[in-house]
């Protein structure tokens, strides 16, 4: 149970500042409905499977040839495989917004003033760490926070990125659980597998209690596919206004610098006079 709270915990840190209110919910489902339930509840349930899978025949080997058969995989390690690989995007997106996070506290953007070093050109000073440094040039500040929206914008795109691969794991496991089990287990397994020497019979332990976990992890599956094709709407529309109210921004921009560039009105001269301060004689 303690490997399943850490990646609860990097679950939890991925979601704190990033996350829309859509992965919060998604995190939620992730977390209980799937984490605690196979951790506490598909653990007791699937812990017989394979002793009380018994086939009526005493050939040695028949009962484990069957076996493999019916249940190419166990559920429960079908489950946490898929749960290890669809939380693999996240921790990954952890893993880069922490990378740019430290890369910003290494590396702040401090405007410093230049010292004259003579016609050499400037040398800027070194301050040390925490120490208050005099604003600098507005150019300077601009290029700062032109540099943090980039990082910020980088760690979206990142979050759009991670949030497809997700839904497209989710999209694969739920396939891979229809062809592998369906939404039965059966009580009897027919089995002629070699080395079993004729067609024999084989009993499954609890079929209806592991066909209700199976139903309920489909539908589990089928919600959280859910809510990342709702969470990949939600962001791109914003993406969209985001885009669009950016578009404005820089049209807004381009026209007050187009108004400044336009020269002052020059009166027309009189009629009759020459246009130039200098005789129109040589």
């Amino acid at each position: 149970m303690g490997e399943w709270t850490i990646l609860e915990r990097l679950l939890e840190a991925a979601v704190q500042q990033h996350s829309t209110m859509i992965g919060r919910i998604l995190l939620t489902v992730v977390v209980i409905f799937r984490i605690l339930v196979v951790a506490i509840v598909g653990e007791t349930v699937y812990e017989d499977e394979q002793t009380m899978f018994t086939c009526n025949t005493l050939q040695p080997g028949c009962n484990q040839a069957c076996y493999d058969k019916a249940f190419p995989i166990s559920h429960i390690r079908y489950w946490v495989f898929q749960i290890i690989l669809v939380c693999t995007p996240s921790l990954c997106f952890i893993t880069y917004s922490v990378h740019q996070a430290a890369k910003q506290r290494d590396h702040p953007f401090c405007p410093l003033p230049e010292r004259e070093a003579g016609a050499g050109g400037g040398v800027p000073l070194q301050i040390p760490p925490g120490a208050a440094v005099a604003p600098g040039r507005p150019e300077e500040g601009k290029e700062a926070a032109g540099a943090k929206a980039e990082r910020q914008q980088g760690i979206s795109r990142f979050y759009v990125v991670q949030v497809v691969f997700r839904n497209a794991l989710e999209i694969g496991f739920l396939a891979g659980q229809y062809f592998l089990y369906g939404f039965d287990v059966p009580a009897i397994v027919e089995c002629d597998r070699h080395p079993c020497v004729k067609a024999v019979e084989c009993y499954v332990s609890r079929p209806t209690e592991k066909s209700v976990f199976l139903v309920f992890m489909f539908a589990v599956s089928g919600v959280c596919v859910l809510l990342n094709l709702a969470e990949l709407n939600h962001l791109g529309w914003r993406q969209v206004r985001a885009a669009a109210a950016a578009r404005q921004r820089r049209r807004r921009r381009l026209r007050g610098a187009r108004g400044k560039e336009l020269p002052a009105a020059v009166p027309a001269p009189a009629p009759g006079r020459a246009q130039s301060g200098e005789s129109a004689y040589v």
